[in-house]
């Protein structure tokens, strides 16, 4: 049995989000909520509703027993860059990159 959830469109950077997710991975759900909850980075709150979220697409199948999911595979891909720019001297502009990510977290029993 499996359970997916994913978010898509994240203004956070997936770089960022994959320090935080490589610690989750392979984990019990309980205990992966445990740390996402004391995770003091931004990505934590995020991955946190994320995991919350496939659990309860995991209690909505019948014969799962939630306490024995397991964090299978965390995957963060990057999604669309928001271009934009900044003044600088002399009349030029740098580009600044504001990216996004999709992150997705599956779930599976013991």
């Amino acid at each position: 049995m499996k359970a997916k959830a994913v978010a898509k469109f994240i203004r956070i950077s997936p770089r960022k989000v994959r320090i935080v997710a490589d610690n989750i991975k392979g984990q019990p759900v309980e205990k992966a909520i445990h740390l996402l909850t004391f995770t003091p980075k931004k990505a934590g709150r995020i991955l946190l509703k994320v995991v919350k979220s496939a659990v309860a697409n995991a209690e909505q199948k019948p014969n799962v027993d939630v306490d024995q999911l397991i964090i299978s595979r965390v995957f963060v891909d990057g999604g669309p860059t928001l271009k934009r720019w900044r003044a600088r001297a002399q009349g030029r502009a740098y580009r600044i990159n504001k990216r996004t990510s999709h992150i997705t977290v599956v779930l599976d029993e013991k």
